[in-house]
């Protein structure tokens, strides 16, 4: 007898793996796989969570009106072309679904966040990765492979897991070179954490072109992960597209309820920034100190590189394990191309204080 058979190129995806959550043996855990705000959910996001509790059993806003307007203020974006999901991986599916398929390419980086090949080959299009030049996106690598195949363009800005990130002329450089009938998508996952000038999130070339679309997440700096809520801008032919495709009950009422608090929360957003900023500083220049190789991040994660190192030494795996032994979870990028790194989230102080200590014994070979 036969199965059921899945589409062509569903057998050809890589399942997405997610950072390590769990050491076991551990005292403590310190998770920092999975680039999760280090301060947690705003105060009010939970409050706001925990208030809805009694109304679970009655629908969600299907339209997330009260979220979109909310987004809309504190971004001053048009809210009527803004569009809620399930998380970002959910509005990035849907945009690959929307606008590629059979026999289409789906160009991303080399690099390049995992899910964006994942959505190509769900598609039923082809992914197609460009090279980047030291660890940045490299524009003219990237128009170099465009095709009349090519249908939709991703870029994390930043980008993970490298840290690194376009400015606001490369970004507009790159979409000038794409024909007009190819999306770019700008995946900006991580724009809170940048203080560059030069900077860009990309909602103003949404607002000028037709053929543009940025995605954010709640889930980094607003530490919402385990409430799956993301969102994208857009031009609104392309937001009347996805409210088609999309669920109709697509974000949970506890979501829309928390995340539009953590909006609100502008002086809980800054102190996370700053956080951020400062630990970041500290931690590369004790890890640089280390005589290990730290790329510049302008995100809530670093790339540490071993390959530098002697002997074993060199291993990243090692280094990995090792601090997994001490109950520090950090991630291991080899699947996207980076066997020889480790990515490690910023998180409070003393956890920070703690992977230095573990890299300092790896390094003197204890």
């Amino acid at each position: 007898m036969s199965a059921p058979v899945p589409n062509p190129g569903i057998l050809d995806i890589h399942a997405y793996v997610g950072g390590e959550a769990h050491a076991p043996g551990a005292s403590r855990l310190i998770r920092l796989a999975s680039n999760e705000g280090a301060l947690g959910p705003s105060p009010k996001a939970v409050a706001a969570y925990a208030a809805v509790a009694g109304q679970i059993h009655r629908y969600p806003d299907g339209g997330s009106k009260a979220l979109r307007a909310g987004l809309g203020r504190r971004f001053g974006l048009d809210a009527e072309r803004i569009v809620c999901g399930n998380g970002s991986d959910d509005v990035l599916q849907l945009l690959t679904r929307a606008y590629a398929g059979a026999g289409d390419e789906v160009l991303h980086t080399v690099h390049g966040f995992a899910i964006y090949p994942i959505s190509a080959r769900f598609a039923g299009a082809t992914p197609v990765a460009a090279p980047e030049t030291n660890l940045k996106t490299d524009v003219d690598a990237l128009l170099a492979r465009v095709t009349p195949r090519t249908r939709v363009v991703f870029i994390a800005n930043p980008n993970n897991p490298t840290g690194s990130y376009l400015n606001r002329d490369e970004l507009r450089r790159l979409h000038a070179g794409l024909p007009e009938n190819v999306l770019l998508v700008i995946d900006a996952a991580y724009a809170e954490y940048v203080d560059a000038s030069d900077y860009t999130d990309g909602s103003d070339l949404v607002d000028e072109f037709s053929n543009v679309v940025m995605t954010r997440t709640f889930s980094k700096i607003f530490a919402l992960g385990g409430l799956r809520l993301g969102w994208a801008y857009c031009p609104a032919a392309v937001a009347d597209v996805l409210n088609r495709v999309r669920g109709p009950f697509n974000v949970a009422s506890s979501a829309q309820a928390a995340g539009l608090a953590a909006l609100e929360d502008v002086e809980f957003l800054e102190k996370s920034r700053r956080h951020n900023a400062q630990v970041r500083e500290w931690f590369v220049g004790q890890v640089r100190e280390l005589g290990l190789v730290v790329h510049p991040s302008v995100a809530n994660f670093v790339l540490i590189s071993f390959a530098e190192q002697k002997g074993d030494r060199a291993n990243a795996e090692g280094a990995r394990l090792l601090l997994k032994s001490r109950g520090i979870l950090v991630r291991q990028v080899g699947s996207y191309g980076l066997p020889h790194c480790l990515r490690v989230t910023i998180g409070l102080e003393d956890e920070m204080r703690e992977v230095v200590a573990g890299l300092a014994d790896w390094v003197a070979g204890k």
